[in-house]
């Protein structure tokens, strides 16, 4: 359940809107790990085509909404890599056959992003996931309440418990 809606909020509207989900927290190496290795053959399988035609309702993610965005989405990629992040999956060559003209950005998936890097501290607006790895809660609550554009936090737990902590401690709009 967790890697679906980790999917759905990344990869839907292709990253374009304004709750999509940029950034996932994972606490713990053993955590990320195992995220990455369910996330990662699902980002390369995301059935990107156009969403607007009879018979394309299979598309899971359409194109991004303009060729000065599809650049500027491309550049954030390019800019992820040369940071240092782990570059798991890469949506910068993705060709979608008899629509060579599409402005079509592939889902990306970083992995080992930090604070430090442009791709963790601007919002792209685009099929671009980045996982953020933490050695505790604490520090994923510090690492949350420090990031300028607080919209929006989500946590997966199975601990009523931390999840109650979280609504307290986070602040974010959502």
């Amino acid at each position: 359940a967790t890697v679906n809606a980790i999917m759905g909020g990344a990869f839907g509207s292709a990253g374009e809107r304004c709750m999509a989900l940029p950034v996932v927290v994972a606490v713990g190496d053993e955590t990320a790990d195992k995220l990455i290795a369910r996330l990662k053959p699902l980002v390369e399988a995301l059935k990107v085509g156009p969403g607007c035609m009879r018979g394309q309702e299979e598309n899971e993610m359409g194109p991004v909404v303009s060729d000065t965005h599809q650049k500027k989405v491309l550049g954030y990629i390019d800019k992820g890599e040369s940071e240092g992040a782990k570059l798991v999956v890469d949506g910068r060559k993705l060709r979608v056959p008899g629509y060579d003209a599409g402005y079509y950005v592939g889902g990306t998936l970083f992995d080992h992003v930090t604070p430090e890097m442009t791709i963790y501290k601007e919002e792209i607006f685009g099929p671009v996931l980045s996982v953020v790895r933490v050695a505790d809660y604490a520090s994923a609550v510090d690492l949350i309440n420090r990031h300028e554009y607080g919209n929006g936090s989500a946590i997966f737990t199975r601990d009523g418990g931390c999840a109650r902590r979280f609504c307290e401690e986070v602040q974010a709009g959502m």
